[in-house]
């Protein structure tokens, strides 16, 4: 059995690295308490709130956090007939946050997060991690088996080439979790008691050419790197899917920084995940992923993007083509979703314009 970190007594952190180069996104639908608890670590950062749901509910945050809050009014306000891309009742509205944001790198987190202990039992500064791996290179041409050759400790081993050591920017750091482990709802059901009390210290690239299963719950990427792809998908109210918003939207950013030579981590940091959410419910909102994902896998592994697509938002309008190309055929859900990805970047440039000499 793992238990959350205490961190009473932990002072706020008077340094923090990066402090006005990130936000922190958060969606919710409910008072955001768990914010104490993360205090020492997060209250120096601006946070982004997402409020999702009732727009004329009143959302608590804890006092000395510095936070703009947008709910559904604001997001149909500020994007009008676009505001279709973003979704309602469903965590992937947290995307809205990464488009209105202005720093270069963005943290995102649930508010069923709680911090984690280390196996000496240190209450674990998950952004801290986070901010780390994004500032250190990436390796995802040449698997190094000591995992992060950056790290304190480590290095690249015999046998790793000279030439590759310099490696690639990171656009991607992706955390894990204790206790409640990120499963879909056929494993839930038949593991109900199963909760992860492995703490794996290590963190490695995943290597060019291999898709993964990305969680959205404990995730920091650069967003000038990466953003204009980090779009969740249209899930939730009136659509026929859900909590498949970050495995779309990773599935969408691996294939792009594979094709851009960016690199995406895994591994540290942990969190430590509260609550595990129902899976009947979660059934009934995945069950039609299941049966699609043994066809939309496939398709992004297939994926090869012209030479002409060298930014995100040219391989991202390459890739909705495709998807409307491809996938439509499994259902029109799809026709749907490609011409939200074009909504999505249209809105993305007009609140994010370029940069003029």
């Amino acid at each position: 059995m793992v238990d959350p970190a205490n961190t009473v007594g932990i002072p706020v952190n008077p340094t923090p690295l990066l402090k006005d180069e990130l936000d922190i996104v958060i969606p919710t639908i409910r008072n955001l308490d768990f914010l104490e608890m993360w205090r020492p670590f997060l209250q120096p950062y601006h946070l982004i709130i997402v409020q999702d749901g009732d727009p004329t509910k009143k959302i608590h945050v804890p006092e000395g956090y510095d936070y703009e809050l947008y709910n559904r009014n604001d997001i149909n306000r500020i994007l009008g007939p676009k505001a279709s891309c973003i979704s309602f009742k469903d965590s992937a509205c947290r995307c809205f946050g990464y488009m209105v944001s202005k720093k270069k790198y963005i943290f995102t987190i649930d508010d069923d997060c709680f911090v984690a202990k280390d196996p000496a039992g240190k209450a674990v500064n998950a952004l801290e991690q986070h901010i780390k791996n994004l500032l250190c290179p990436s390796t995802p041409l040449f698997f190094n088996t000591l995992y992060d050759p950056y790290r304190e400790g480590a290095d690249f081993v015999r046998g790793y080439p000279f030439s590759l050591r310099e490696g690639v920017s990171t656009a991607v750091s992706h955390g894990l979790w204790l206790n409640i482990p990120d499963y879909d709802a056929p494993t839930q059901l038949v593991k109900p008691k199963e909760r992860n009390t492995r703490y794996v210290d290590a963190v490695m690239t995943i290597p060019k050419g291999t898709l993964f299963p990305m969680c959205g719950m404990n995730l920091a990427f650069d967003r000038d790197l990466i953003g204009p792809a980090m779009y969740f998908g249209l899930m939730g109210d009136g659509q026929p899917i859900g909590r498949y918003d970050d495995m779309w939207a990773g599935w969408c950013i691996k294939v792009i920084c594979d094709h851009l030579g960016l690199g995406v981590k895994t591994g540290l940091p942990y969190i430590y995940h509260s609550k595990a959410s129902n899976p009947f419910v979660n059934l009934k909102k995945e069950y039609k992923g299941i049966f699609w994902q043994e066809d939309i896998i496939p398709f992004f592994q297939n994926v090869k993007l012209s030479k002409e697509a060298t930014t995100v938002q040219q391989c991202y309008i390459e890739l909705s083509k495709m998807v409307k190309e491809k996938l439509s055929s499994l259902d029109p859900y799809f026709d749907k979703l490609a011409d939200a990805m074009v909504t999505w970047i249209e809105a993305w440039d007009e609140l994010n314009p370029p940069a003029t000499a």
